[in-house]
């Protein structure tokens, strides 16, 4: 930012956008001391913005502590952020309908770091999957929906993106290595969809494939999950390429390019990756 840019910014506001900031998955609550101390500003300028934020709904007090933690406020603007997007407005019909095609709940999902976020969701007929809510986050690396949204990457971009080694293993299928990640990425960029069984969650299989902009970039993933914990060679026939024709068409949406095929020449069907 330019000296001349400084002069429109407004430090009072930006300093309570940098105190919410604060607040995360490792650090739910903070009380105005801890606030304080992370942002260096007097204690009395930190209390006079939690009581604005907290009138405005954004944070809210811990029972009779000291502590503070988001409050809906937040999760609201959230939610309009993801109602608003170009993405999801174009991905909500396409999930719809491959939902009712599939029979299966079906999400749309981008990247933000290290994390998957489900930005769009379209509920099947199991109960089982109600819970992903819109807005959940995996770990990027441990999931095959990661590993489509990853896949624009290089070995050296992922290890900036991963600076800390070992990865954290969720299963015992988590790749825990760079070189072991690279290879599940190249895998399923090179299939042009990903499948897996049981490898985050016992009991849960997840289809998933990848929606590209006009720059042949990954920007998203559209996946079915499946209350299987292996899928066998019939059921892969049928939704894999359903799958892969919802990303195409969301693609197309996005990208305003022709749609591509479901399978790239000479790549194994579903049916011969499991058999391998």
């Amino acid at each position: 930012m330019t000296a001349a840019d400084d002069r429109y910014t407004v430090p009072a506001l930006q300093r309570g956008l940098e105190l919410l900031g604060q607040f995360n998955r490792h650090t739910p609550e903070l009380s105005g001391a801890d606030l304080a101390r992370q942002l260096d500003l007097p204690r009395a300028s930190v209390f006079r913005i939690l009581h604005t934020l907290e009138k405005s709904g954004f944070v809210e007090r811990v029972g009779d502590s000291n502590n503070y933690k988001l409050s809906i406020g937040v999760l609201r603007l959230g939610f309009e952020y993801l109602a608003s997007m170009e993405l999801t407005e174009h991905g909500r019909p396409v999930i719809d309908a491959l939902r009712d095609q599939s029979g299966y709940s079906a999400h749309l999902v981008v990247r933000d770091n290290r994390d998957v976020v489900f930005v769009a969701k379209a509920t099947g007929r199991s109960a089982l999957f109600h819970s992903i809510q819109v807005g959940a986050r995996l770990p990027a690396h441990a999931t095959v929906l990661g590993r489509l949204l990853l896949s624009d990457l290089d070995m050296a971009a992922l290890s900036a993106l991963y600076p800390d080694r070992p990865l954290p293993a969720h299963t015992p299928k988590t790749p825990t290595t760079l070189a072991q990640l690279k290879a599940l990425i190249d895998v399923d960029r090179a299939n042009g969809y990903g499948i897996s069984q049981g490898g985050y969650e016992t009991g849960i299989s997840t289809i998933a494939a990848p929606v590209f902009n006009d720059e042949h970039e990954v920007v998203a993933a559209v996946s079915i999950t499946v209350p299987a914990q292996q899928l066998d060679a019939s059921q892969t026939e049928v939704l894999v390429p359903q799958v892969q024709q919802a990303a195409a068409q969301l693609t197309q949406r996005m990208s305003h390019l022709p749609q591509p095929g479901h399978r790239p020449s000479k790549q194994q069907t579903p049916s011969e990756k499991i058999a391998a």
